[in-house]
């Protein structure tokens, strides 16, 4: 397979699969061509490559940004911007990690433990039943909180990698 073709088949992919993980497609797609092109690219090259507006780069880009998968290089000489992903897949991994804990765990958690606090008026049966399925929750949010503490602090991927085989 020509390298163009696997590089477009790996990014059409990886798209899907963040739109599945709630990530926008073009944010993913920018993503997978970012980390298969071994330097930067420039806004222009990424549009043309993955046929996307300039706006839908730009912001995808800015979020690559913030999120740390992806980082501004400036070349001597071009007035233009260059965007170069990282390539350590093990950080790509706690970097991604890291953001999906602030924006979903993190609020969850609060949410839960505030709601946990509340003194809820209703139907004995229900409010029973509802705070027995807020402390299951608050349970299970903070073991992964846990986890995603433990993944992030994680060197390298030698024990991970361990841990999966013993639990395979």
């Amino acid at each position: 397979m020509e390298l163009n073709k696997a590089q477009n088949e790996f990014i059409q992919t990886w798209g899907a699969l963040g739109s599945s993980w709630g990530i926008p497609k073009s944010m993913a797609q920018i993503h997978a061509l970012l980390i298969t092109s071994p330097s930067g690219l420039s806004t222009e090259e990424i549009m043309d490559r993955i046929q996307l507006s300039r706006g839908n780069v730009n912001i995808n880009v800015r979020e690559l940004v913030n999120w740390k998968l992806v980082s501004k290089k400036n070349v001597l000489g071009e007035r233009k911007e260059f965007f170069v992903a990282h390539h350590d897949i093990w950080g790509i991994a706690k970097n991604i990690v890291t953001e999906r804990k602030k924006r979903e765990l993190l609020p969850i958690k609060e949410l839960l433990a505030s709601l946990k606090d509340e003194n809820i008026d209703g139907p004995k049966e229900d409010v029973e039943h509802f705070s027995s399925m807020i402390n299951e929750l608050e349970e299970f949010v903070l073991q992964m909180d846990q986890l995603t503490e433990l993944l992030i602090k994680m060197n390298d991927n030698k024990f991970f990698k361990k841990m999966i085989k013993m639990l395979a």
